[in-house]
């Protein structure tokens, strides 16, 4: 029989995977009950989750009631700075370690993603795959845990950069210079396109964002 702390580490991830995948979105209510008949899990761990989840400002309150947090401009430029150097040392750990077989699975997510360049919903669940992939490469455990946290965080933005006019080729375009990077075992290489990936996307992202309200519509902080 699961005892309280399994079934309160299920809860957890339950809703930890609900928000990643975007079921929650920023700005969302979550009420216990809802959430217990949704996953079919008592109230008591359900509660213990969202407490959890609270302390580690994934969830922040509105009153009496608990939302997905969101993040302002300042977290988010903060989650970029952090977001780019890690990344960019996973691209340079993976030129030095990456197998051959790696490399072939990153090419590979490149190609599959071209086909969905007019979706950007799946290619942002596909973008997250590849550059977990090449987290995974760096075959550093601890960096990829940093990394696991940071994307954590990612969820809590409102909109994915890949939506931006003409982002999507441009990304996959940045990706295959990544890829080549490692396949060559440049690291220097690799951690510059890398980087510079990233910080294109937060380019989009604040042009998203600006856009958006000078046509009036005020994004969420």
């Amino acid at each position: 029989m699961a005892d309280g702390r399994s079934g309160q580490k299920d809860a957890y991830q339950l809703i930890l995977h609900a928000i990643d995948i975007g079921t929650y979105r920023p700005g969302d209510r979550l009420v216990e009950n809802e959430l217990a008949d949704r996953f079919g899990v008592s109230r008591t761990p359900i509660r213990e989750a969202l407490q959890r989840l609270e302390t580690q400002s994934l969830l922040a309150r509105d009153g009496r009631s608990l939302i997905v947090a969101s993040l302002d401009h300042n977290q988010m430029a903060e989650l970029y700075v952090v977001r780019s150097e890690l990344e960019g040392l996973a691209a340079r750990l993976a030129a030095r370690h990456a197998t051959e077989e790696e490399v072939r699975l990153l090419r590979t997510m490149v190609d599959e993603d071209r086909e969905r360049i007019n979706d950007p919903s799946a290619l942002s669940r596909t973008n997250r795959r590849f550059h977990r992939q090449v987290h995974l490469a760096s075959h550093n455990r601890y960096l990829v845990q940093q990394l696991d946290l940071v994307y954590r965080s990612m969820a809590l933005m409102t909109t994915t950069s890949l939506a931006a006019e003409g982002r999507s080729e441009i990304a996959l375009n940045e990706h295959a210079a990544v890829v080549d990077a490692i396949a060559e075992g440049n690291a220097e290489a690799a951690y510059t396109e890398l980087k510079g990936h990233i910080s294109r996307a937060y380019e989009a992202r604040l042009r998203q964002d600006a856009d958006a309200n000078s046509d009036g519509v005020i994004l969420p902080d």
